[in-house]
């Protein structure tokens, strides 16, 4: 068991998990808040709520995410070993040599530019795609836009929580499924095993924001679609990052994306407005 996965390793992204699970709260809130209009309570019960509902939501948040994160984290490191690539991919190549008390700015540097570069360029693309679907969809248009601090401070989520169980656990399973099934002849996955598991796990990443769509707008055929377009652009990147080049960068490509999204969208629509 102690030799099973790098738990140095395990307990930094558990606990930065936990950390990013708060952070999204804000947005998270914002956007499955009833309206003022549709709100009918008394006095009382207002009051009894705002006491205590902060309380709940930090302890259940806790609690949840400290048991989904810490089967995520274990099961991806544990299978990583077996599908891990020899130039980083599907590791953690930055941070594990970081705790071997080796330097790696130099590979830090590299990874940095391409990584913010292919993220903020998906967060173009997905901009620009949305817009037929926003005016095909007129509760997109008419929702009140979140703070662009709460969208900043979710970006952090989206970047490293969503990135460790997405990529470092799901593709990283569907990879190892993938490679007991059929496998190269130098005993390694396949090209085919690796992109179906980027797909797959890409469309599981729009399935999985249904939840909070459905806040905003009733779930059709064309939301459903859009859901999975829009965020399977993204984990497709993602995906392909984490493969060529490890978690950190797919990490800093998905915070990049989000940064354009959450961020520096609302700012700008709001200046336009």
């Amino acid at each position: 068991m102690k030799n099973l996965i790098n738990w140095k390793l395990f307990f930094i992204l558990l606990v930065t998990c936990l950390i990013t699970s708060l952070l999204v709260l804000p947005y998270a809130l914002s956007l499955t808040s009833p309206a003022e209009s549709s709100i009918e309570a008394d006095t009382d019960t207002i009051s009894e709520q705002i006491e205590v509902s902060p309380l709940l939501i930090v302890v259940s948040t806790i609690i949840n995410n400290l048991i989904l994160f810490g089967i995520a984290i274990f099961l991806g490191l544990l299978l990583s070993r077996k599908v891990g690539q020899e130039d980083g991919g599907f590791k953690l190549p930055i941070i594990e040599v970081i705790l071997e008390k080796k330097n790696q700015a130099k590979e830090f540097k590299a990874l940095l530019l391409p990584s913010i570069g292919l993220g903020t360029a998906a967060g173009v693309v997905i901009i620009l795609l949305s817009i037929p679907f926003n005016k095909a969809i007129p509760e997109f248009q008419n929702m009140d836009p979140i703070p662009a601090w709460q969208g900043f401070l979710a970006s952090f989520y989206g970047g490293i929580a969503e990135e460790v169980l997405l990529r470092l656990f799901v593709v990283t399973l569907l990879v190892w499924i993938t490679f007991k099934i059929k496998k190269t002849t130098d005993g390694k996955p396949t090209v085919f095993g690796i992109w179906l598991s980027i797909l797959l796990a890409a469309i599981l990443f729009g399935i999985g924001h249904l939840p909070a769509t459905a806040q905003i707008v009733p779930l059709s055929g064309l939301v459903v679609f859009r859901a999975i377009l829009l965020n399977g652009i993204g984990g497709i990147v993602f995906g392909w990052l984490y493969w060529k080049k490890g978690l950190e960068s797919a990490i800093m490509a998905h915070f990049s994306t989000d940064i354009v999204l959450h961020v520096i969208t609302p700012l700008v629509v709001m200046l336009v407005v």
